[in-house]
């Protein structure tokens, strides 16, 4: 009874992070149609959380560091489909960006730190100690020192390979 009962459903990090993108994009066409612009911020909290919680947790370090970059694919593709309309794309995209990016810094911290907070408690501390192991490892594989051996001269003209034919 006292057993925790786990969803069936696991996601990976690519999966994790289209659900926020799409979900974000999703939003933003809700925030274009209901003219209420927080709706674009909550939709990509709830689909970081719902990510990261859905998530192999093998793949959590993977995912911790994704949501600025969806936020912002996100905003970059809405803005410029708003900026192909206009007489300048390039200012007109600046600008928008600009906005659209001020307006939602408290979304996509909350969002960040949401992440963050329940990929920790899941185990990222676990895939940090793992990776820094790895990295660790790694470092430790003796590699045999070459001695530098300068180019021989020609070195950018075409080599022939094999004998020379002769002409029978």
């Amino acid at each position: 009874m006292g057993e925790k009962r786990r969803s069936a459903v696991r996601l990976t990090a690519r999966g994790a992070i289209a659900l926020a993108l799409v979900t974000t994009l999703a939003g933003y066409v809700l925030a274009a149609l209901l003219a209420i612009q927080y709706v674009v911020g909550a939709a990509f909290v709830l689909s970081s959380l719902l990510g990261v919680l859905m998530v192999n947790r093998r793949e959590l370090l993977s995912l911790v560091v994704t949501p600025p970059l969806v936020f912002f694919c996100a905003t970059l593709f809405v803005e410029l489909g708003r900026a192909f309309g206009s007489v300048s794309i390039v200012q007109s995209l600046a600008l928008g960006l600009y906005t659209s990016l001020t307006q939602g810094a408290p979304w996509l911290f909350a969002g960040s730190a949401v992440v963050l907070g329940v990929a920790w408690r899941r185990g990222l501390r676990d895939n940090v100690r793992d990776l820094r192991e790895e990295l660790k490892a790694g470092a430790e594989v003796s590699r045999p020192r070459q001695p530098f051996v300068p180019e021989p001269e020609g070195y950018f003209e075409p080599k022939v390979y094999g004998t020379p034919r002769g002409d029978d």
